[in-house]
């Protein structure tokens, strides 16, 4: 049995070998047959002794029984997302963040430039691999950034995934990267799909998200992933390890590469802004040659003693950027010009488009924006025009091409009625924007001003989600807010998918909105131009809704923020009959507002009068919770820094805010000195 077992790990070695030579080298080191006759050998091998079976056998790759379900892994260490630049500023801007830190850390000195480990941002999905004496014990996807979906059995059949490493190995080793599919394999795989009259995919990242989260590995199994590693998580080293895995971000990738992982080619390390354009420049120019989808490049401080000086911010390290391409553009036609109503009763046209793939998926429709600039671009209805988009930004039509336009093109002409109501419509002189006149009475405006009204920063209506705002409103049993405060048990139950206990849940959750703020009541109105902050500003400074509703222009302009528009839209909202109808409904309903009276015991000399503004993520208050103090000791919350204000209260991935405090001479202070300043 000695002998059998040396043989058959002789065997399971040799097979790595060339895994090695074939998926990382890309090198084949033996011809497909000779790979499969050694296959067929350890399987063999391995029916004949089952027990000697290891969870890293190559034979593994290839999957065991369906999963039930994905169970979910915690992340030893949090996987963050990164900060993005999307201009030569911007990268100039990082750069010399960078230098001022490391300066004044002491670990550069003054005109000295930083060196940069320069690599590709990837198209794919992001993956955790958690290696324990050297063996694959665990693969997560990010998930939350804290914990990830378990999907170990379906990484195992990855072949660029080592099951073992091949270098020496810490006690513990996360290795993090990407998966991905190549452009080529997603469209031979789309192709087979069709032809199976199965799904396919719309983008290599949609690919191999799909292959990663199928219940049976062995579909997994069948399509073309690779995992290219750029990171690490948690390292743990035994008691008396000494060897070194690298002192800098290349070092560690080229350890990476050594242990049996495939890392880009394509990197560089680099010193100063300088060199970090032109590497950005340099992947621009040969991007399209890559077999994979990239959407920019990443820049990492090279010195691991650098990065664990600066350290990290909530959501991502401070040490690396992305730098995104711009916005991918393609060529199109436009079938047709249809009008979206929104929330406010903006007419939005929307261009139908013959199916374009852009920016990473296929797209059928992109905003015009308004009537102006289809007059602008010169848009007809069958003409054939340039689209973009960015990341998730929604695409857009960038221009027509006049001299591809057709005979039976036609110009687009604005509807007069709503063409969900059929109210009238206005445009008026100063707006771009055409509106519907049905106010609450427009479906479109009725369904998007609830689903406003119960969102969680407004009336905090917690189960009541769009599918089902539509669906009262369609059945006709809520028409307004107000009705919303009047539902039972016995009519949701009737419902699609509302049993009682769903329904006693519903309006449980209602009951519990009733008690709310006057800023959170004002906010779930609606009114044009008020947002979260500004809806703050005017209850710390009216005190009641009778206030607000009949405060005059010249009282509105008192308030911190508050302009000539927005003042006008707040006196032409109130002095609509049938907004008052609402709010009066609404109050019947039994919805209680806590008035923001002050009185002499809640004033605070440090805070009364002063006006603060949160940036940033605190460490302990929730930028809600900290304006609430502040305000119940007689200060305001503004949403934007100006001249005006006292105090800007900064936490961390503070951004543009902090910045124009900054150069306004504002003072910025943190939550441990807020804190000081109410006594608590």
């Amino acid at each position: 049995m000695l002998e059998f077992m040396a043989r058959l790990e002789a065997l399971r070695d040799e097979i790595r070998r060339h895994d090695y030579a074939y998926y990382v080298q890309d090198a084949p080191t033996i011809t497909d047959n000779e790979y499969d006759g050694l296959m067929r050998q350890l399987q063999a091998m391995e029916a004949e002794h089952p027990e000697l079976i290891t969870p890293d056998s190559p034979t593994q790759r290839v999957g065991g029984a369906p999963l039930r379900e994905f169970a979910t892994i915690q992340h030893a260490q949090p996987m963050l997302s990164l900060g993005n630049v999307f201009s030569e500023e911007e990268l100039k801007a990082f750069d010399k963040r960078i230098r001022d830190d490391l300066m004044g850390a002491e670990l550069l000195q003054p005109g000295e430039q930083v060196e940069y480990d320069c690599e590709l941002k990837f198209d794919g999905l992001a993956m955790s691999l958690r290696y324990e004496k050297g063996v694959l014990t665990h693969a997560a996807t990010r998930g939350d950034g804290q914990i990830g979906e378990d999907v170990t059995a379906n990484v195992r059949t990855i072949p660029s995934v080592p099951l073992r490493l091949n270098a020496p190995y810490p006690e513990v080793l996360e290795v993090r990267g990407e998966v991905l599919m190549n452009r080529e394999d997603f469209f031979v795989l789309n192709e087979r799909q069709s032809r199976k009259g199965e799904k396919t995919f719309v983008n290599p990242r949609n690919a191999a998200a799909g292959s990663l989260r199928q219940l049976d590995p062995r579909i997994t199994a069948q399509r073309p992933l690779r995992f290219f590693a750029y990171g690490w998580g948690e390292i743990r080293f035994t008691e008396g390890q000494s060897f070194d895995i690298g002192q800098t971000q290349s070092e560690r990738l080229a350890y990476f590469s050594q242990a049996g992982f495939v890392v880009a080619k394509q990197r560089k390390v680099v010193r100063g802004v300088a060199g970090l354009y032109q590497f950005f420049k340099d992947v621009s120019s040969w991007r399209a040659e890559l077999p994979f989808d990239i959407d920019g490049v990443v820049y990492k401080v090279n010195s691991l003693t650098q990065q664990q000086a600066l350290g990290f911010v909530s959501r991502a390290p401070r040490f690396a950027i992305a730098h995104k391409f711009p916005a991918e553009e393609a060529r199109t036609v436009i079938t047709d010009i249809d009008i979206q109503v929104g929330r406010t009763g903006a007419l939005t046209p929307v261009a139908r488009l013959k199916p374009v793939f852009v920016g990473g998926v296929t797209i059928t429709n992109a905003t015009l924006h308004n009537e102006d600039e289809i007059r602008r671009k010169d848009v007809w209805i069958g003409d054939t025009v340039i689209v973009r988009r960015a990341g998730d930004v929604i695409p857009e039509v960038v221009r027509a091409i006049p001299e591809l336009r057709p005979a039976n093109a036609r110009p687009f002409v604005m509807v007069d009625r709503c063409p969900v109501c059929h109210s009238t419509v206005e445009r008026l002189p100063d707006e771009a924007v055409t509106r519907c006149t049905g106010g609450l009475f427009c479906e479109a405006q009725r369904k998007q001003s609830i689903m406003h009204a119960v969102s969680r920063k407004a009336l905090n209506v917690d189960g009541l989600g769009e599918k089902l705002v539509i669906q009262l409103v369609d059945v006709g049993l809520v028409h307004s807010i107000a009705d919303v405060y009047k539902l039972t048990v016995e009519k949701l139950i009737g419902l699609d998918r509302m049993g009682r206990k769903s329904a006693e849940n519903l309006v449980s959750a209602i009951n519990v909105s009733k008690q709310t703020t006057l800023a959170r009541l004002i906010y779930s109105l609606g009114i044009r131009h008020v947002g979260e902050a500004t809806a703050r500003d005017l209850a710390g400074h009216f005190g009641t809704l009778d206030a607000l509703s009949q405060a005059s222009m010249e009282n509105l302009l008192a308030v911190n923020d508050v302009g000539p528009v927005v003042a006008e839209s707040i006196v032409r909202f109130f002095a609509e009959a049938h907004n008052q109808e609402v709010i009066h409904a609404l109050l019947a309903a039994g919805v209680e507002v806590e008035e923001n009276v002050k009185t002499e015991a809640s004033q605070n000399d440090a805070v009364s009068g002063k006006t603060f503004v949160l940036t940033g993520t605190l460490p302990n208050w929730k930028r809600d919770e900290a304006a609430q103090y502040i305000m119940a000791a007689g200060g305001k919350v503004s949403g934007s820094v100006s001249k005006k204000t006292d105090y800007v209260v900064a936490g961390a991935e503070a951004g543009s805010k902090l910045d124009k405090a900054q150069s306004l001479g504002v003072a910025v202070i943190d939550e441990e000195q807020l804190r000081g300043m109410l006594g608590m």
